[in-house]
Order: C-alpha cells, then structure tokens, then sequence
C-alpha cells in the first residue's frame, strides 16, 4: 500500500512539472512574440522617421522654401499576423497636398490581408473562425479586423476580383491547343469549367459559366464566351469531353468540321460496364482496355465492334452503349501522338482532378445564397487549384499534336475549297 502510494504521489508530481513547463513554455512563446513585435514596430517607427527626415530634414530645422514640411502624426492602419493594427503615422506635406511614405505604402497594403483570408477559406477555416486562426497581437497595437463579418467582405471582394479577371482574360496570345470541358453540379446548378492546354503543355483553367441544366443552347453561350475573349476562330483544336450530347452540338455548331473531338474512353467504359451484370465487368472492362491500346484505329475499332457484336443478344443497351460515339473515343490514334501524351488526353482524368480540389474548397460551405455565390467559390477552389498545376504529363509530344492539328486544318481547308469550286 506505502509503495502504491508513493508511486502516485511520483506521478502526480511529475504531471505537475510537466504542466508547469507546458505553461512556462506558452508564457515564453507569447512574450518573445510580443517583444519580436515590439521591436519590429520600433523599427519601422525608425524607418518612417528616417524617410521624413530624408524629404523635409531634421526636426525643428527649417527647410528649403517650398519644400516639404513636417505635418504631425495620425492613426495608420498596418497589416500585420493576418489582422489590422494601428500605428503612429507620421506625416509629410508639400503645397497643401498630403506626401506618401514609401514604406507606408508598402506596410498598409490590404493585398497581403487579402491574400491571407483567401488562404484561410480555401483551407477550411470558417469566417466565424478566422479570428481563432491568426496570430494573437498584443493589445496595445489595437488589432482588429478578424471578425467574422470583415474577413466575409474580403473573401468575396477577393474573389469576385480573380472571377472578373478570368472572365475577361484575352485568349489570343496564349497559344491554346487543347481544351477540356467537363461540367460540375452544385447546388442544383452546373458550372462548365474548362481546362485549357498551350503549345508548350501548361494548364490554364477558366471558369465559364453556369446554367441549371446542360443543354446545347447554354454550352453554345459558353463557348461564345470563349469566342468573346479573341481564341482564334480559324484554328483547329482538339475538345477533350465526356460524351456529353449538348457540349459536342455546341462545339460543332461553334467550331466546325475543324473541330477535333476525343470522347473520354474512361466514361465510355463507365457506361458501358453500368449496362451489365457484375460478373462481365471484368472481362469486358479487359477487353475495352485492350481494344484502346491498339496501335491503329482501324484496330481498335473492329476489336470494339465486335466486342459489341457479342453483348448484342443478351445485353443489348451495354452493345449500343459501346457503338454511340465509337469513333470519337478513337480520335488521337490518327493523329500519331506519342504513346503518354496520348493516354493522358484520351481521358478528362486532368480536368476531373480539377474539379475533386473545386469539391473539396466548397464542402464545408452548406448554404448557397445564389449564382454568383457559386461562382465566387468556385474561382476560389479553382485558385487553389492552379497553385499545383504541373505541366501536362506527355508535355514533350505537344509539338506532335500542333502539327497534326494544322494538317487537320488544311484538309478541311482544301475540302471546303474543292466543293467551293466545283
């Protein structure tokens, strides 16, 4: 009994210390935050004394006529720990007119704050938890801006920015060859996103618009948007979809016979495999795999037709399944693209990427006001998005794919002027 009670007052004591220490541990960090603080604000106090004795010279020394002059001090407003502090300004004016402090300027930004709240949204953190999630300041720097309703209006003022930006960005020297669209249902409605490619296999991603339902008239608008922003409309381009009847109406409508489109295989093996029983899925999931890995599309296509000669008397919806849009799941094997590159574009796999980061910003959000509400977060998430983009995988084969491209191009061409002429 003695050993026993000796062994709990040991732990007790040494929970006691380790408290102590965890409680002296977090006095320290403050305090040396604080001092840190203290002495990075005495500093730029010294900074901005040091430019206003550069423009108006020494204190109580008179300057030259005309010059500036010393005009006090005043309340300024910093950024600093994801917040706003309040400082001591000093002031400098030259013919009535108020003269601005080079590191003021730089200090009192808002861009940085900005930049910081965005951050903490996309990360999950919610607006009525920002203030949690900054630095603690010490008191007599006067921090604020953290509430809930301040960090809000910078989200959706930041947002709403970078959404302008992308809908107004010119499209006409960013050498696009490639684009993915690909639509993504929130809220009962769908935002088309597009995922574009240039010539030298960089990603760019363009939020286009919103609609409740994807039919050709709202994908055609969509596109004329593209159009809008000067993507030249003489060129071929390869359209990476889905299957979606309204997009390709769209683009055809749009883009013309120069318009080359690719079918996800992937889709294509999803809606097939959805037709039949468990027990096929493998084997035909094989057989479709193999059929894609051929080397010519006179290969592939035979293999897939008579893959879909056999399922015809059991599972007839899998057969017609696997015949609709047959040949536009085979598009890249006339054109001759290196092996990666063509695996990575015969699937939206990149855009589908896309999307999952765009999901997982907007999951913790539970209430949609509206449509724009929408597509300020989904800028958000996209934003988010591009800070891992890498070039695309089979980037080296690019040039491959603007050849064929042209040449498609001047097929069409020579086509359209042999019936013109006769």
């Amino acid at each position: 009994m003695k050993k026993n009670a000796k062994k709990k007052k040991r732990n007790q004591e040494a929970t006691a210390a380790q408290q102590r220490t965890l409680h002296l541990a977090a006095f320290v960090r403050y305090n040396l935050l604080s001092f840190v603080i203290q002495e990075g604000m005495k500093a730029f106090d010294l900074v901005l004394e040091q430019e206003r004795e550069a423009l108006c010279g020494t204190a109580y020394a008179r300057g030259p006529e005309g010059g500036a002059v010393r005009g006090g001090q005043t309340e300024g407003r910093v950024v600093l720990g994801g917040q706003r502090v309040t400082v001591r300004k000093p002031r400098v004016r030259q013919d009535g007119r108020e003269v601005a402090l080079p590191s003021w300027e730089d200090f009192a930004g808002e861009d940085p704050l900005d930049e910081r709240t965005l951050e903490q949204m996309v990360l999950g953190v919610s607006t009525r938890g920002y203030g949690r999630s900054v630095d603690t300041l010490p008191e007599e720097l006067g921090p604020h801006g953290a509430s809930k309703s301040a960090a809000s209006r910078r989200f959706v003022a930041t947002t709403k920015q970078q959404l302008d930006a992308w809908l107004r960005r010119d499209l006409s020297k960013l050498g696009i060859v490639a684009i993915m669209l690909d639509g993504i249902v929130i809220s009962e409605h769908s935002v088309i996103v597009a995922l574009v490619f240039d010539d030298g296999g960089q990603k760019l991603s363009l939020v286009m618009g919103m609609a409740t339902t994807e039919n050709a008239t709202v994908c055609g608008e969509l596109l004329d948007n593209l159009l809008d922003r000067n993507l030249p409309a003489d060129r071929a381009y390869l359209f990476v979809i889905d299957g979606s009847k309204a997009l390709r109406k769209a683009i055809r409508d749009r883009f013309g016979r120069r318009a080359l489109v690719q079918r996800c295989q992937e889709h294509k093996r999803r809606n097939v495999l959805a037709q039949l029983p468990k027990t096929l899925h493998r084997s035909v999931r094989k057989a479709m795999s193999d059929a894609y890995k051929s080397k010519s599309k006179a290969s592939a296509k035979k293999r897939l037709q008579q893959l879909a000669g056999q399922l015809d008397d059991d599972h007839p919806d899998a057969a017609s399944s696997l015949r609709e849009g047959m040949d536009e799941t085979l598009t890249l094997m006339d054109l001759g693209l290196p092996s990666s590159l063509a695996r990575t574009l015969c699937t939206t796999n990149p855009i589908e990427n896309l999307n999952g980061t765009i999901r997982r910003v907007l999951r913790r959000v539970k209430n949609w006001r509206d449509a724009t509400m929408i597509k300020r977060w989904v800028a958000a998430g996209i934003l988010e998005a591009q800070r891992g983009f890498r070039r695309l995988r089979g980037h080296k084969g690019m040039p491959v794919l603007v050849q064929a491209l042209a040449r498609h191009a001047e097929q069409i061409d020579r086509v359209d002027a042999d019936k013109a002429a006769a």
